[in-house]
């Protein structure tokens, strides 16, 4: 389609098989097929084996309270309360050790506190005559729930949340069902010790047995978010070289994020959102005792959280560098190829660095790493430098364009070509044709018609745009590397406060 002179037309040519987003024929897959099912499931179970020893935990925890019942002996001493140690091990038992001793506690301290005040509210309905019983009995009812659902929304309570609503229902279970069966004193009590027998069984269970501590998977999964910086960084800038690697994708798979051939970029991408699993290990390590490696009491849980946000941000700027991976706008690749010596160079300084700051994590050892944070700088200042004395190549001369002129670019290590002579101008047209640059499509259509006078400036500011994107990505990448050295910070303080061992 022919424009008036002097706009810009943009021709969008879609492949025969090109379907739109929202119209994506999905394949027919069979959910409830057996084999299928039976191959999530043991995928599932393979990605963590503690998911198993968790499962079987819980149903040997739940069979031993239910021989209370199953045997004749202990069920006449108990009677139907010991059903109380089947609900307390299904509720309490959690996955880590730290978490079922903060359910624990929620537990033990909300049904205490109920059943003290169910007796208490007992004996003050008792002695008021069977004309008053129920209506004292039906006003604290109310009284407790108001009280308790008001209380676990307060912020510094928020933690409790659990223990207020077990007062509340366990309140009111003692007290109606002591009403109606008679003996309401030794009602309460009969429950109460069961959920005390089901409460140690489920603690015993979980301690005993092939325990799963919160503080070890904080440790590990603090590890593994710092590797995985690490490999998307490198992945990320090894395929911004490649010849090629900038193609544009198709648009579904970069709005779905579908990257295949980047898995270290997927695990990257999840420390974005590992916040909350973060903080939920940390406060359920706080209940843990002293353990394995962790040998001190008041361990600095929450210095781990501080150091995933530090390195979080870290993950934002890889993010940001992934986007200009895939954005529209490209600069050519030989104007790329400039550049890389130093940004190859200041990326795997700045890897080595993340991976060393793992292994210390990992190894509960504290370095000083001095050598490789000068190595950083010294590779990141180089960069900087490259890209103030090439910076007639990121911004245009505004002086007239010479169609003839010679940029002469660096030769691409990892193409291993011969210099290039032909002019800067003439190898953006040949991006463009490749479509390595914005707006997509053939420069012959974008020359049709057009004298040197009206098409240099066009080029010129498309030379312009795509040179940005490269500017863009290096800013990136230094900013990556300052908020490298807040990172070191951080584990430096949790080195000290964690008393890792001094590595010599």
């Amino acid at each position: 389609m022919n424009g008036k002179k002097g706009s810009i037309t943009i021709d969008i040519n879609l492949k025969s098989n090109a379907v739109a987003l929202g119209h994506v024929k999905k394949p027919y897959v069979n959910e409830l097929s057996p084999r299928r099912w039976i191959h999530y499931v043991w995928k599932f179970a393979k990605e963590d084996t503690n998911r198993v020893t968790f499962a079987f935990k819980v149903g040997f925890a739940v069979l031993l309270v239910s021989l209370l019942i199953l045997f004749r002996a202990p069920y006449e001493v108990f009677g139907t309360s010991i059903i109380w140690s089947i609900l307390t091990v299904a509720i309490m038992f959690e996955y880590t050790v730290g978490a079922t001793f903060n359910r624990g506690f929620n537990r033990a301290l909300g049904s205490l506190l109920a059943g003290v005040f169910a007796i208490a509210v007992i004996q003050v309905a008792m002695s008021c005559g069977r004309v008053a019983e129920p209506y004292i009995i039906g006003f604290s009812i109310f009284l407790i729930g108001a009280i308790t659902s008001f209380m676990k929304l307060w912020p510094s309570l928020v933690p409790y949340e659990y223990g207020f609503r077990v007062t509340l229902f366990t309140y009111c279970l003692i007290i109606v069902s002591g009403y109606r069966m008679g003996n309401p004193i030794r009602t309460a009590m009969d429950r109460l010790y069961s959920i005390a027998i089901g409460g140690i069984v489920a603690v015993l269970v979980n301690v005993l047995i092939l325990p799963i501590w919160a503080g070890e998977q904080l440790h590990k999964e603090l590890v593994a978010c710092f590797n995985s910086v690490a490999d998307s960084l490198e992945e990320c800038v090894e395929k911004y070289f490649r010849e090629g690697g900038s193609d544009d994708p198709e648009f579904s798979r970069t709005v779905m994020d579908d990257f295949p051939d980047e898995p270290a970029f997927k695990k990257c991408r999840e420390i974005l959102n590992s916040s909350a699993k973060l903080e939920s290990l940390a406060s359920s390590a706080k209940w843990e005792p002293p353990h394995g490696r962790f040998r001190h009491f008041f361990y600095p849980w929450p210095e781990y959280v501080k150091v995933g946000a530090v390195l979080r941000h870290c993950a934002y700027e890889v993010t940001a560098l992934h986007g200009c991976l895939h954005s529209e706008i490209q600069a050519p690749h030989n104007l790329r190829c400039t550049f890389q010596p130093e940004i190859s160079d200041a990326t795997n300084h700045a890897a080595e660095l993340i991976r060393t700051l793992a292994k210390d994590i990992s190894n509960m050892k504290h370095n000083l790493h001095s050598s490789l944070l000068k190595q950083l700088h010294s590779s990141t200042e180089r960069l900087q430098r490259s890209i103030d004395m090439h910076s007639y190549l990121l911004i245009p001369s505004t002086k007239p364009f010479n169609i003839d002129a010679s940029f002469k670019l660096k030769e691409c290590p990892m193409l291993g070509d011969p210099v290039q002579t032909e002019s800067y101008h003439e190898s953006m047209k040949k991006q463009q044709r490749k479509l390595y640059s914005w707006p997509s499509r053939e420069v012959e259509e974008f020359e049709k018609d057009k004298t040197d006078a009206e098409l240099i400036p066009r080029m010129r500011a498309f030379e312009s745009t795509t040179a940005l994107s490269l500017a863009t990505f290096a800013s990136l990448l230094i900013e990556f590397v300052a908020r490298i050295d807040h990172l070191v910070d951080a584990v430096d303080v949790l080195a000290k406060m964690a008393r890792f061992v001094e590595d010599e």
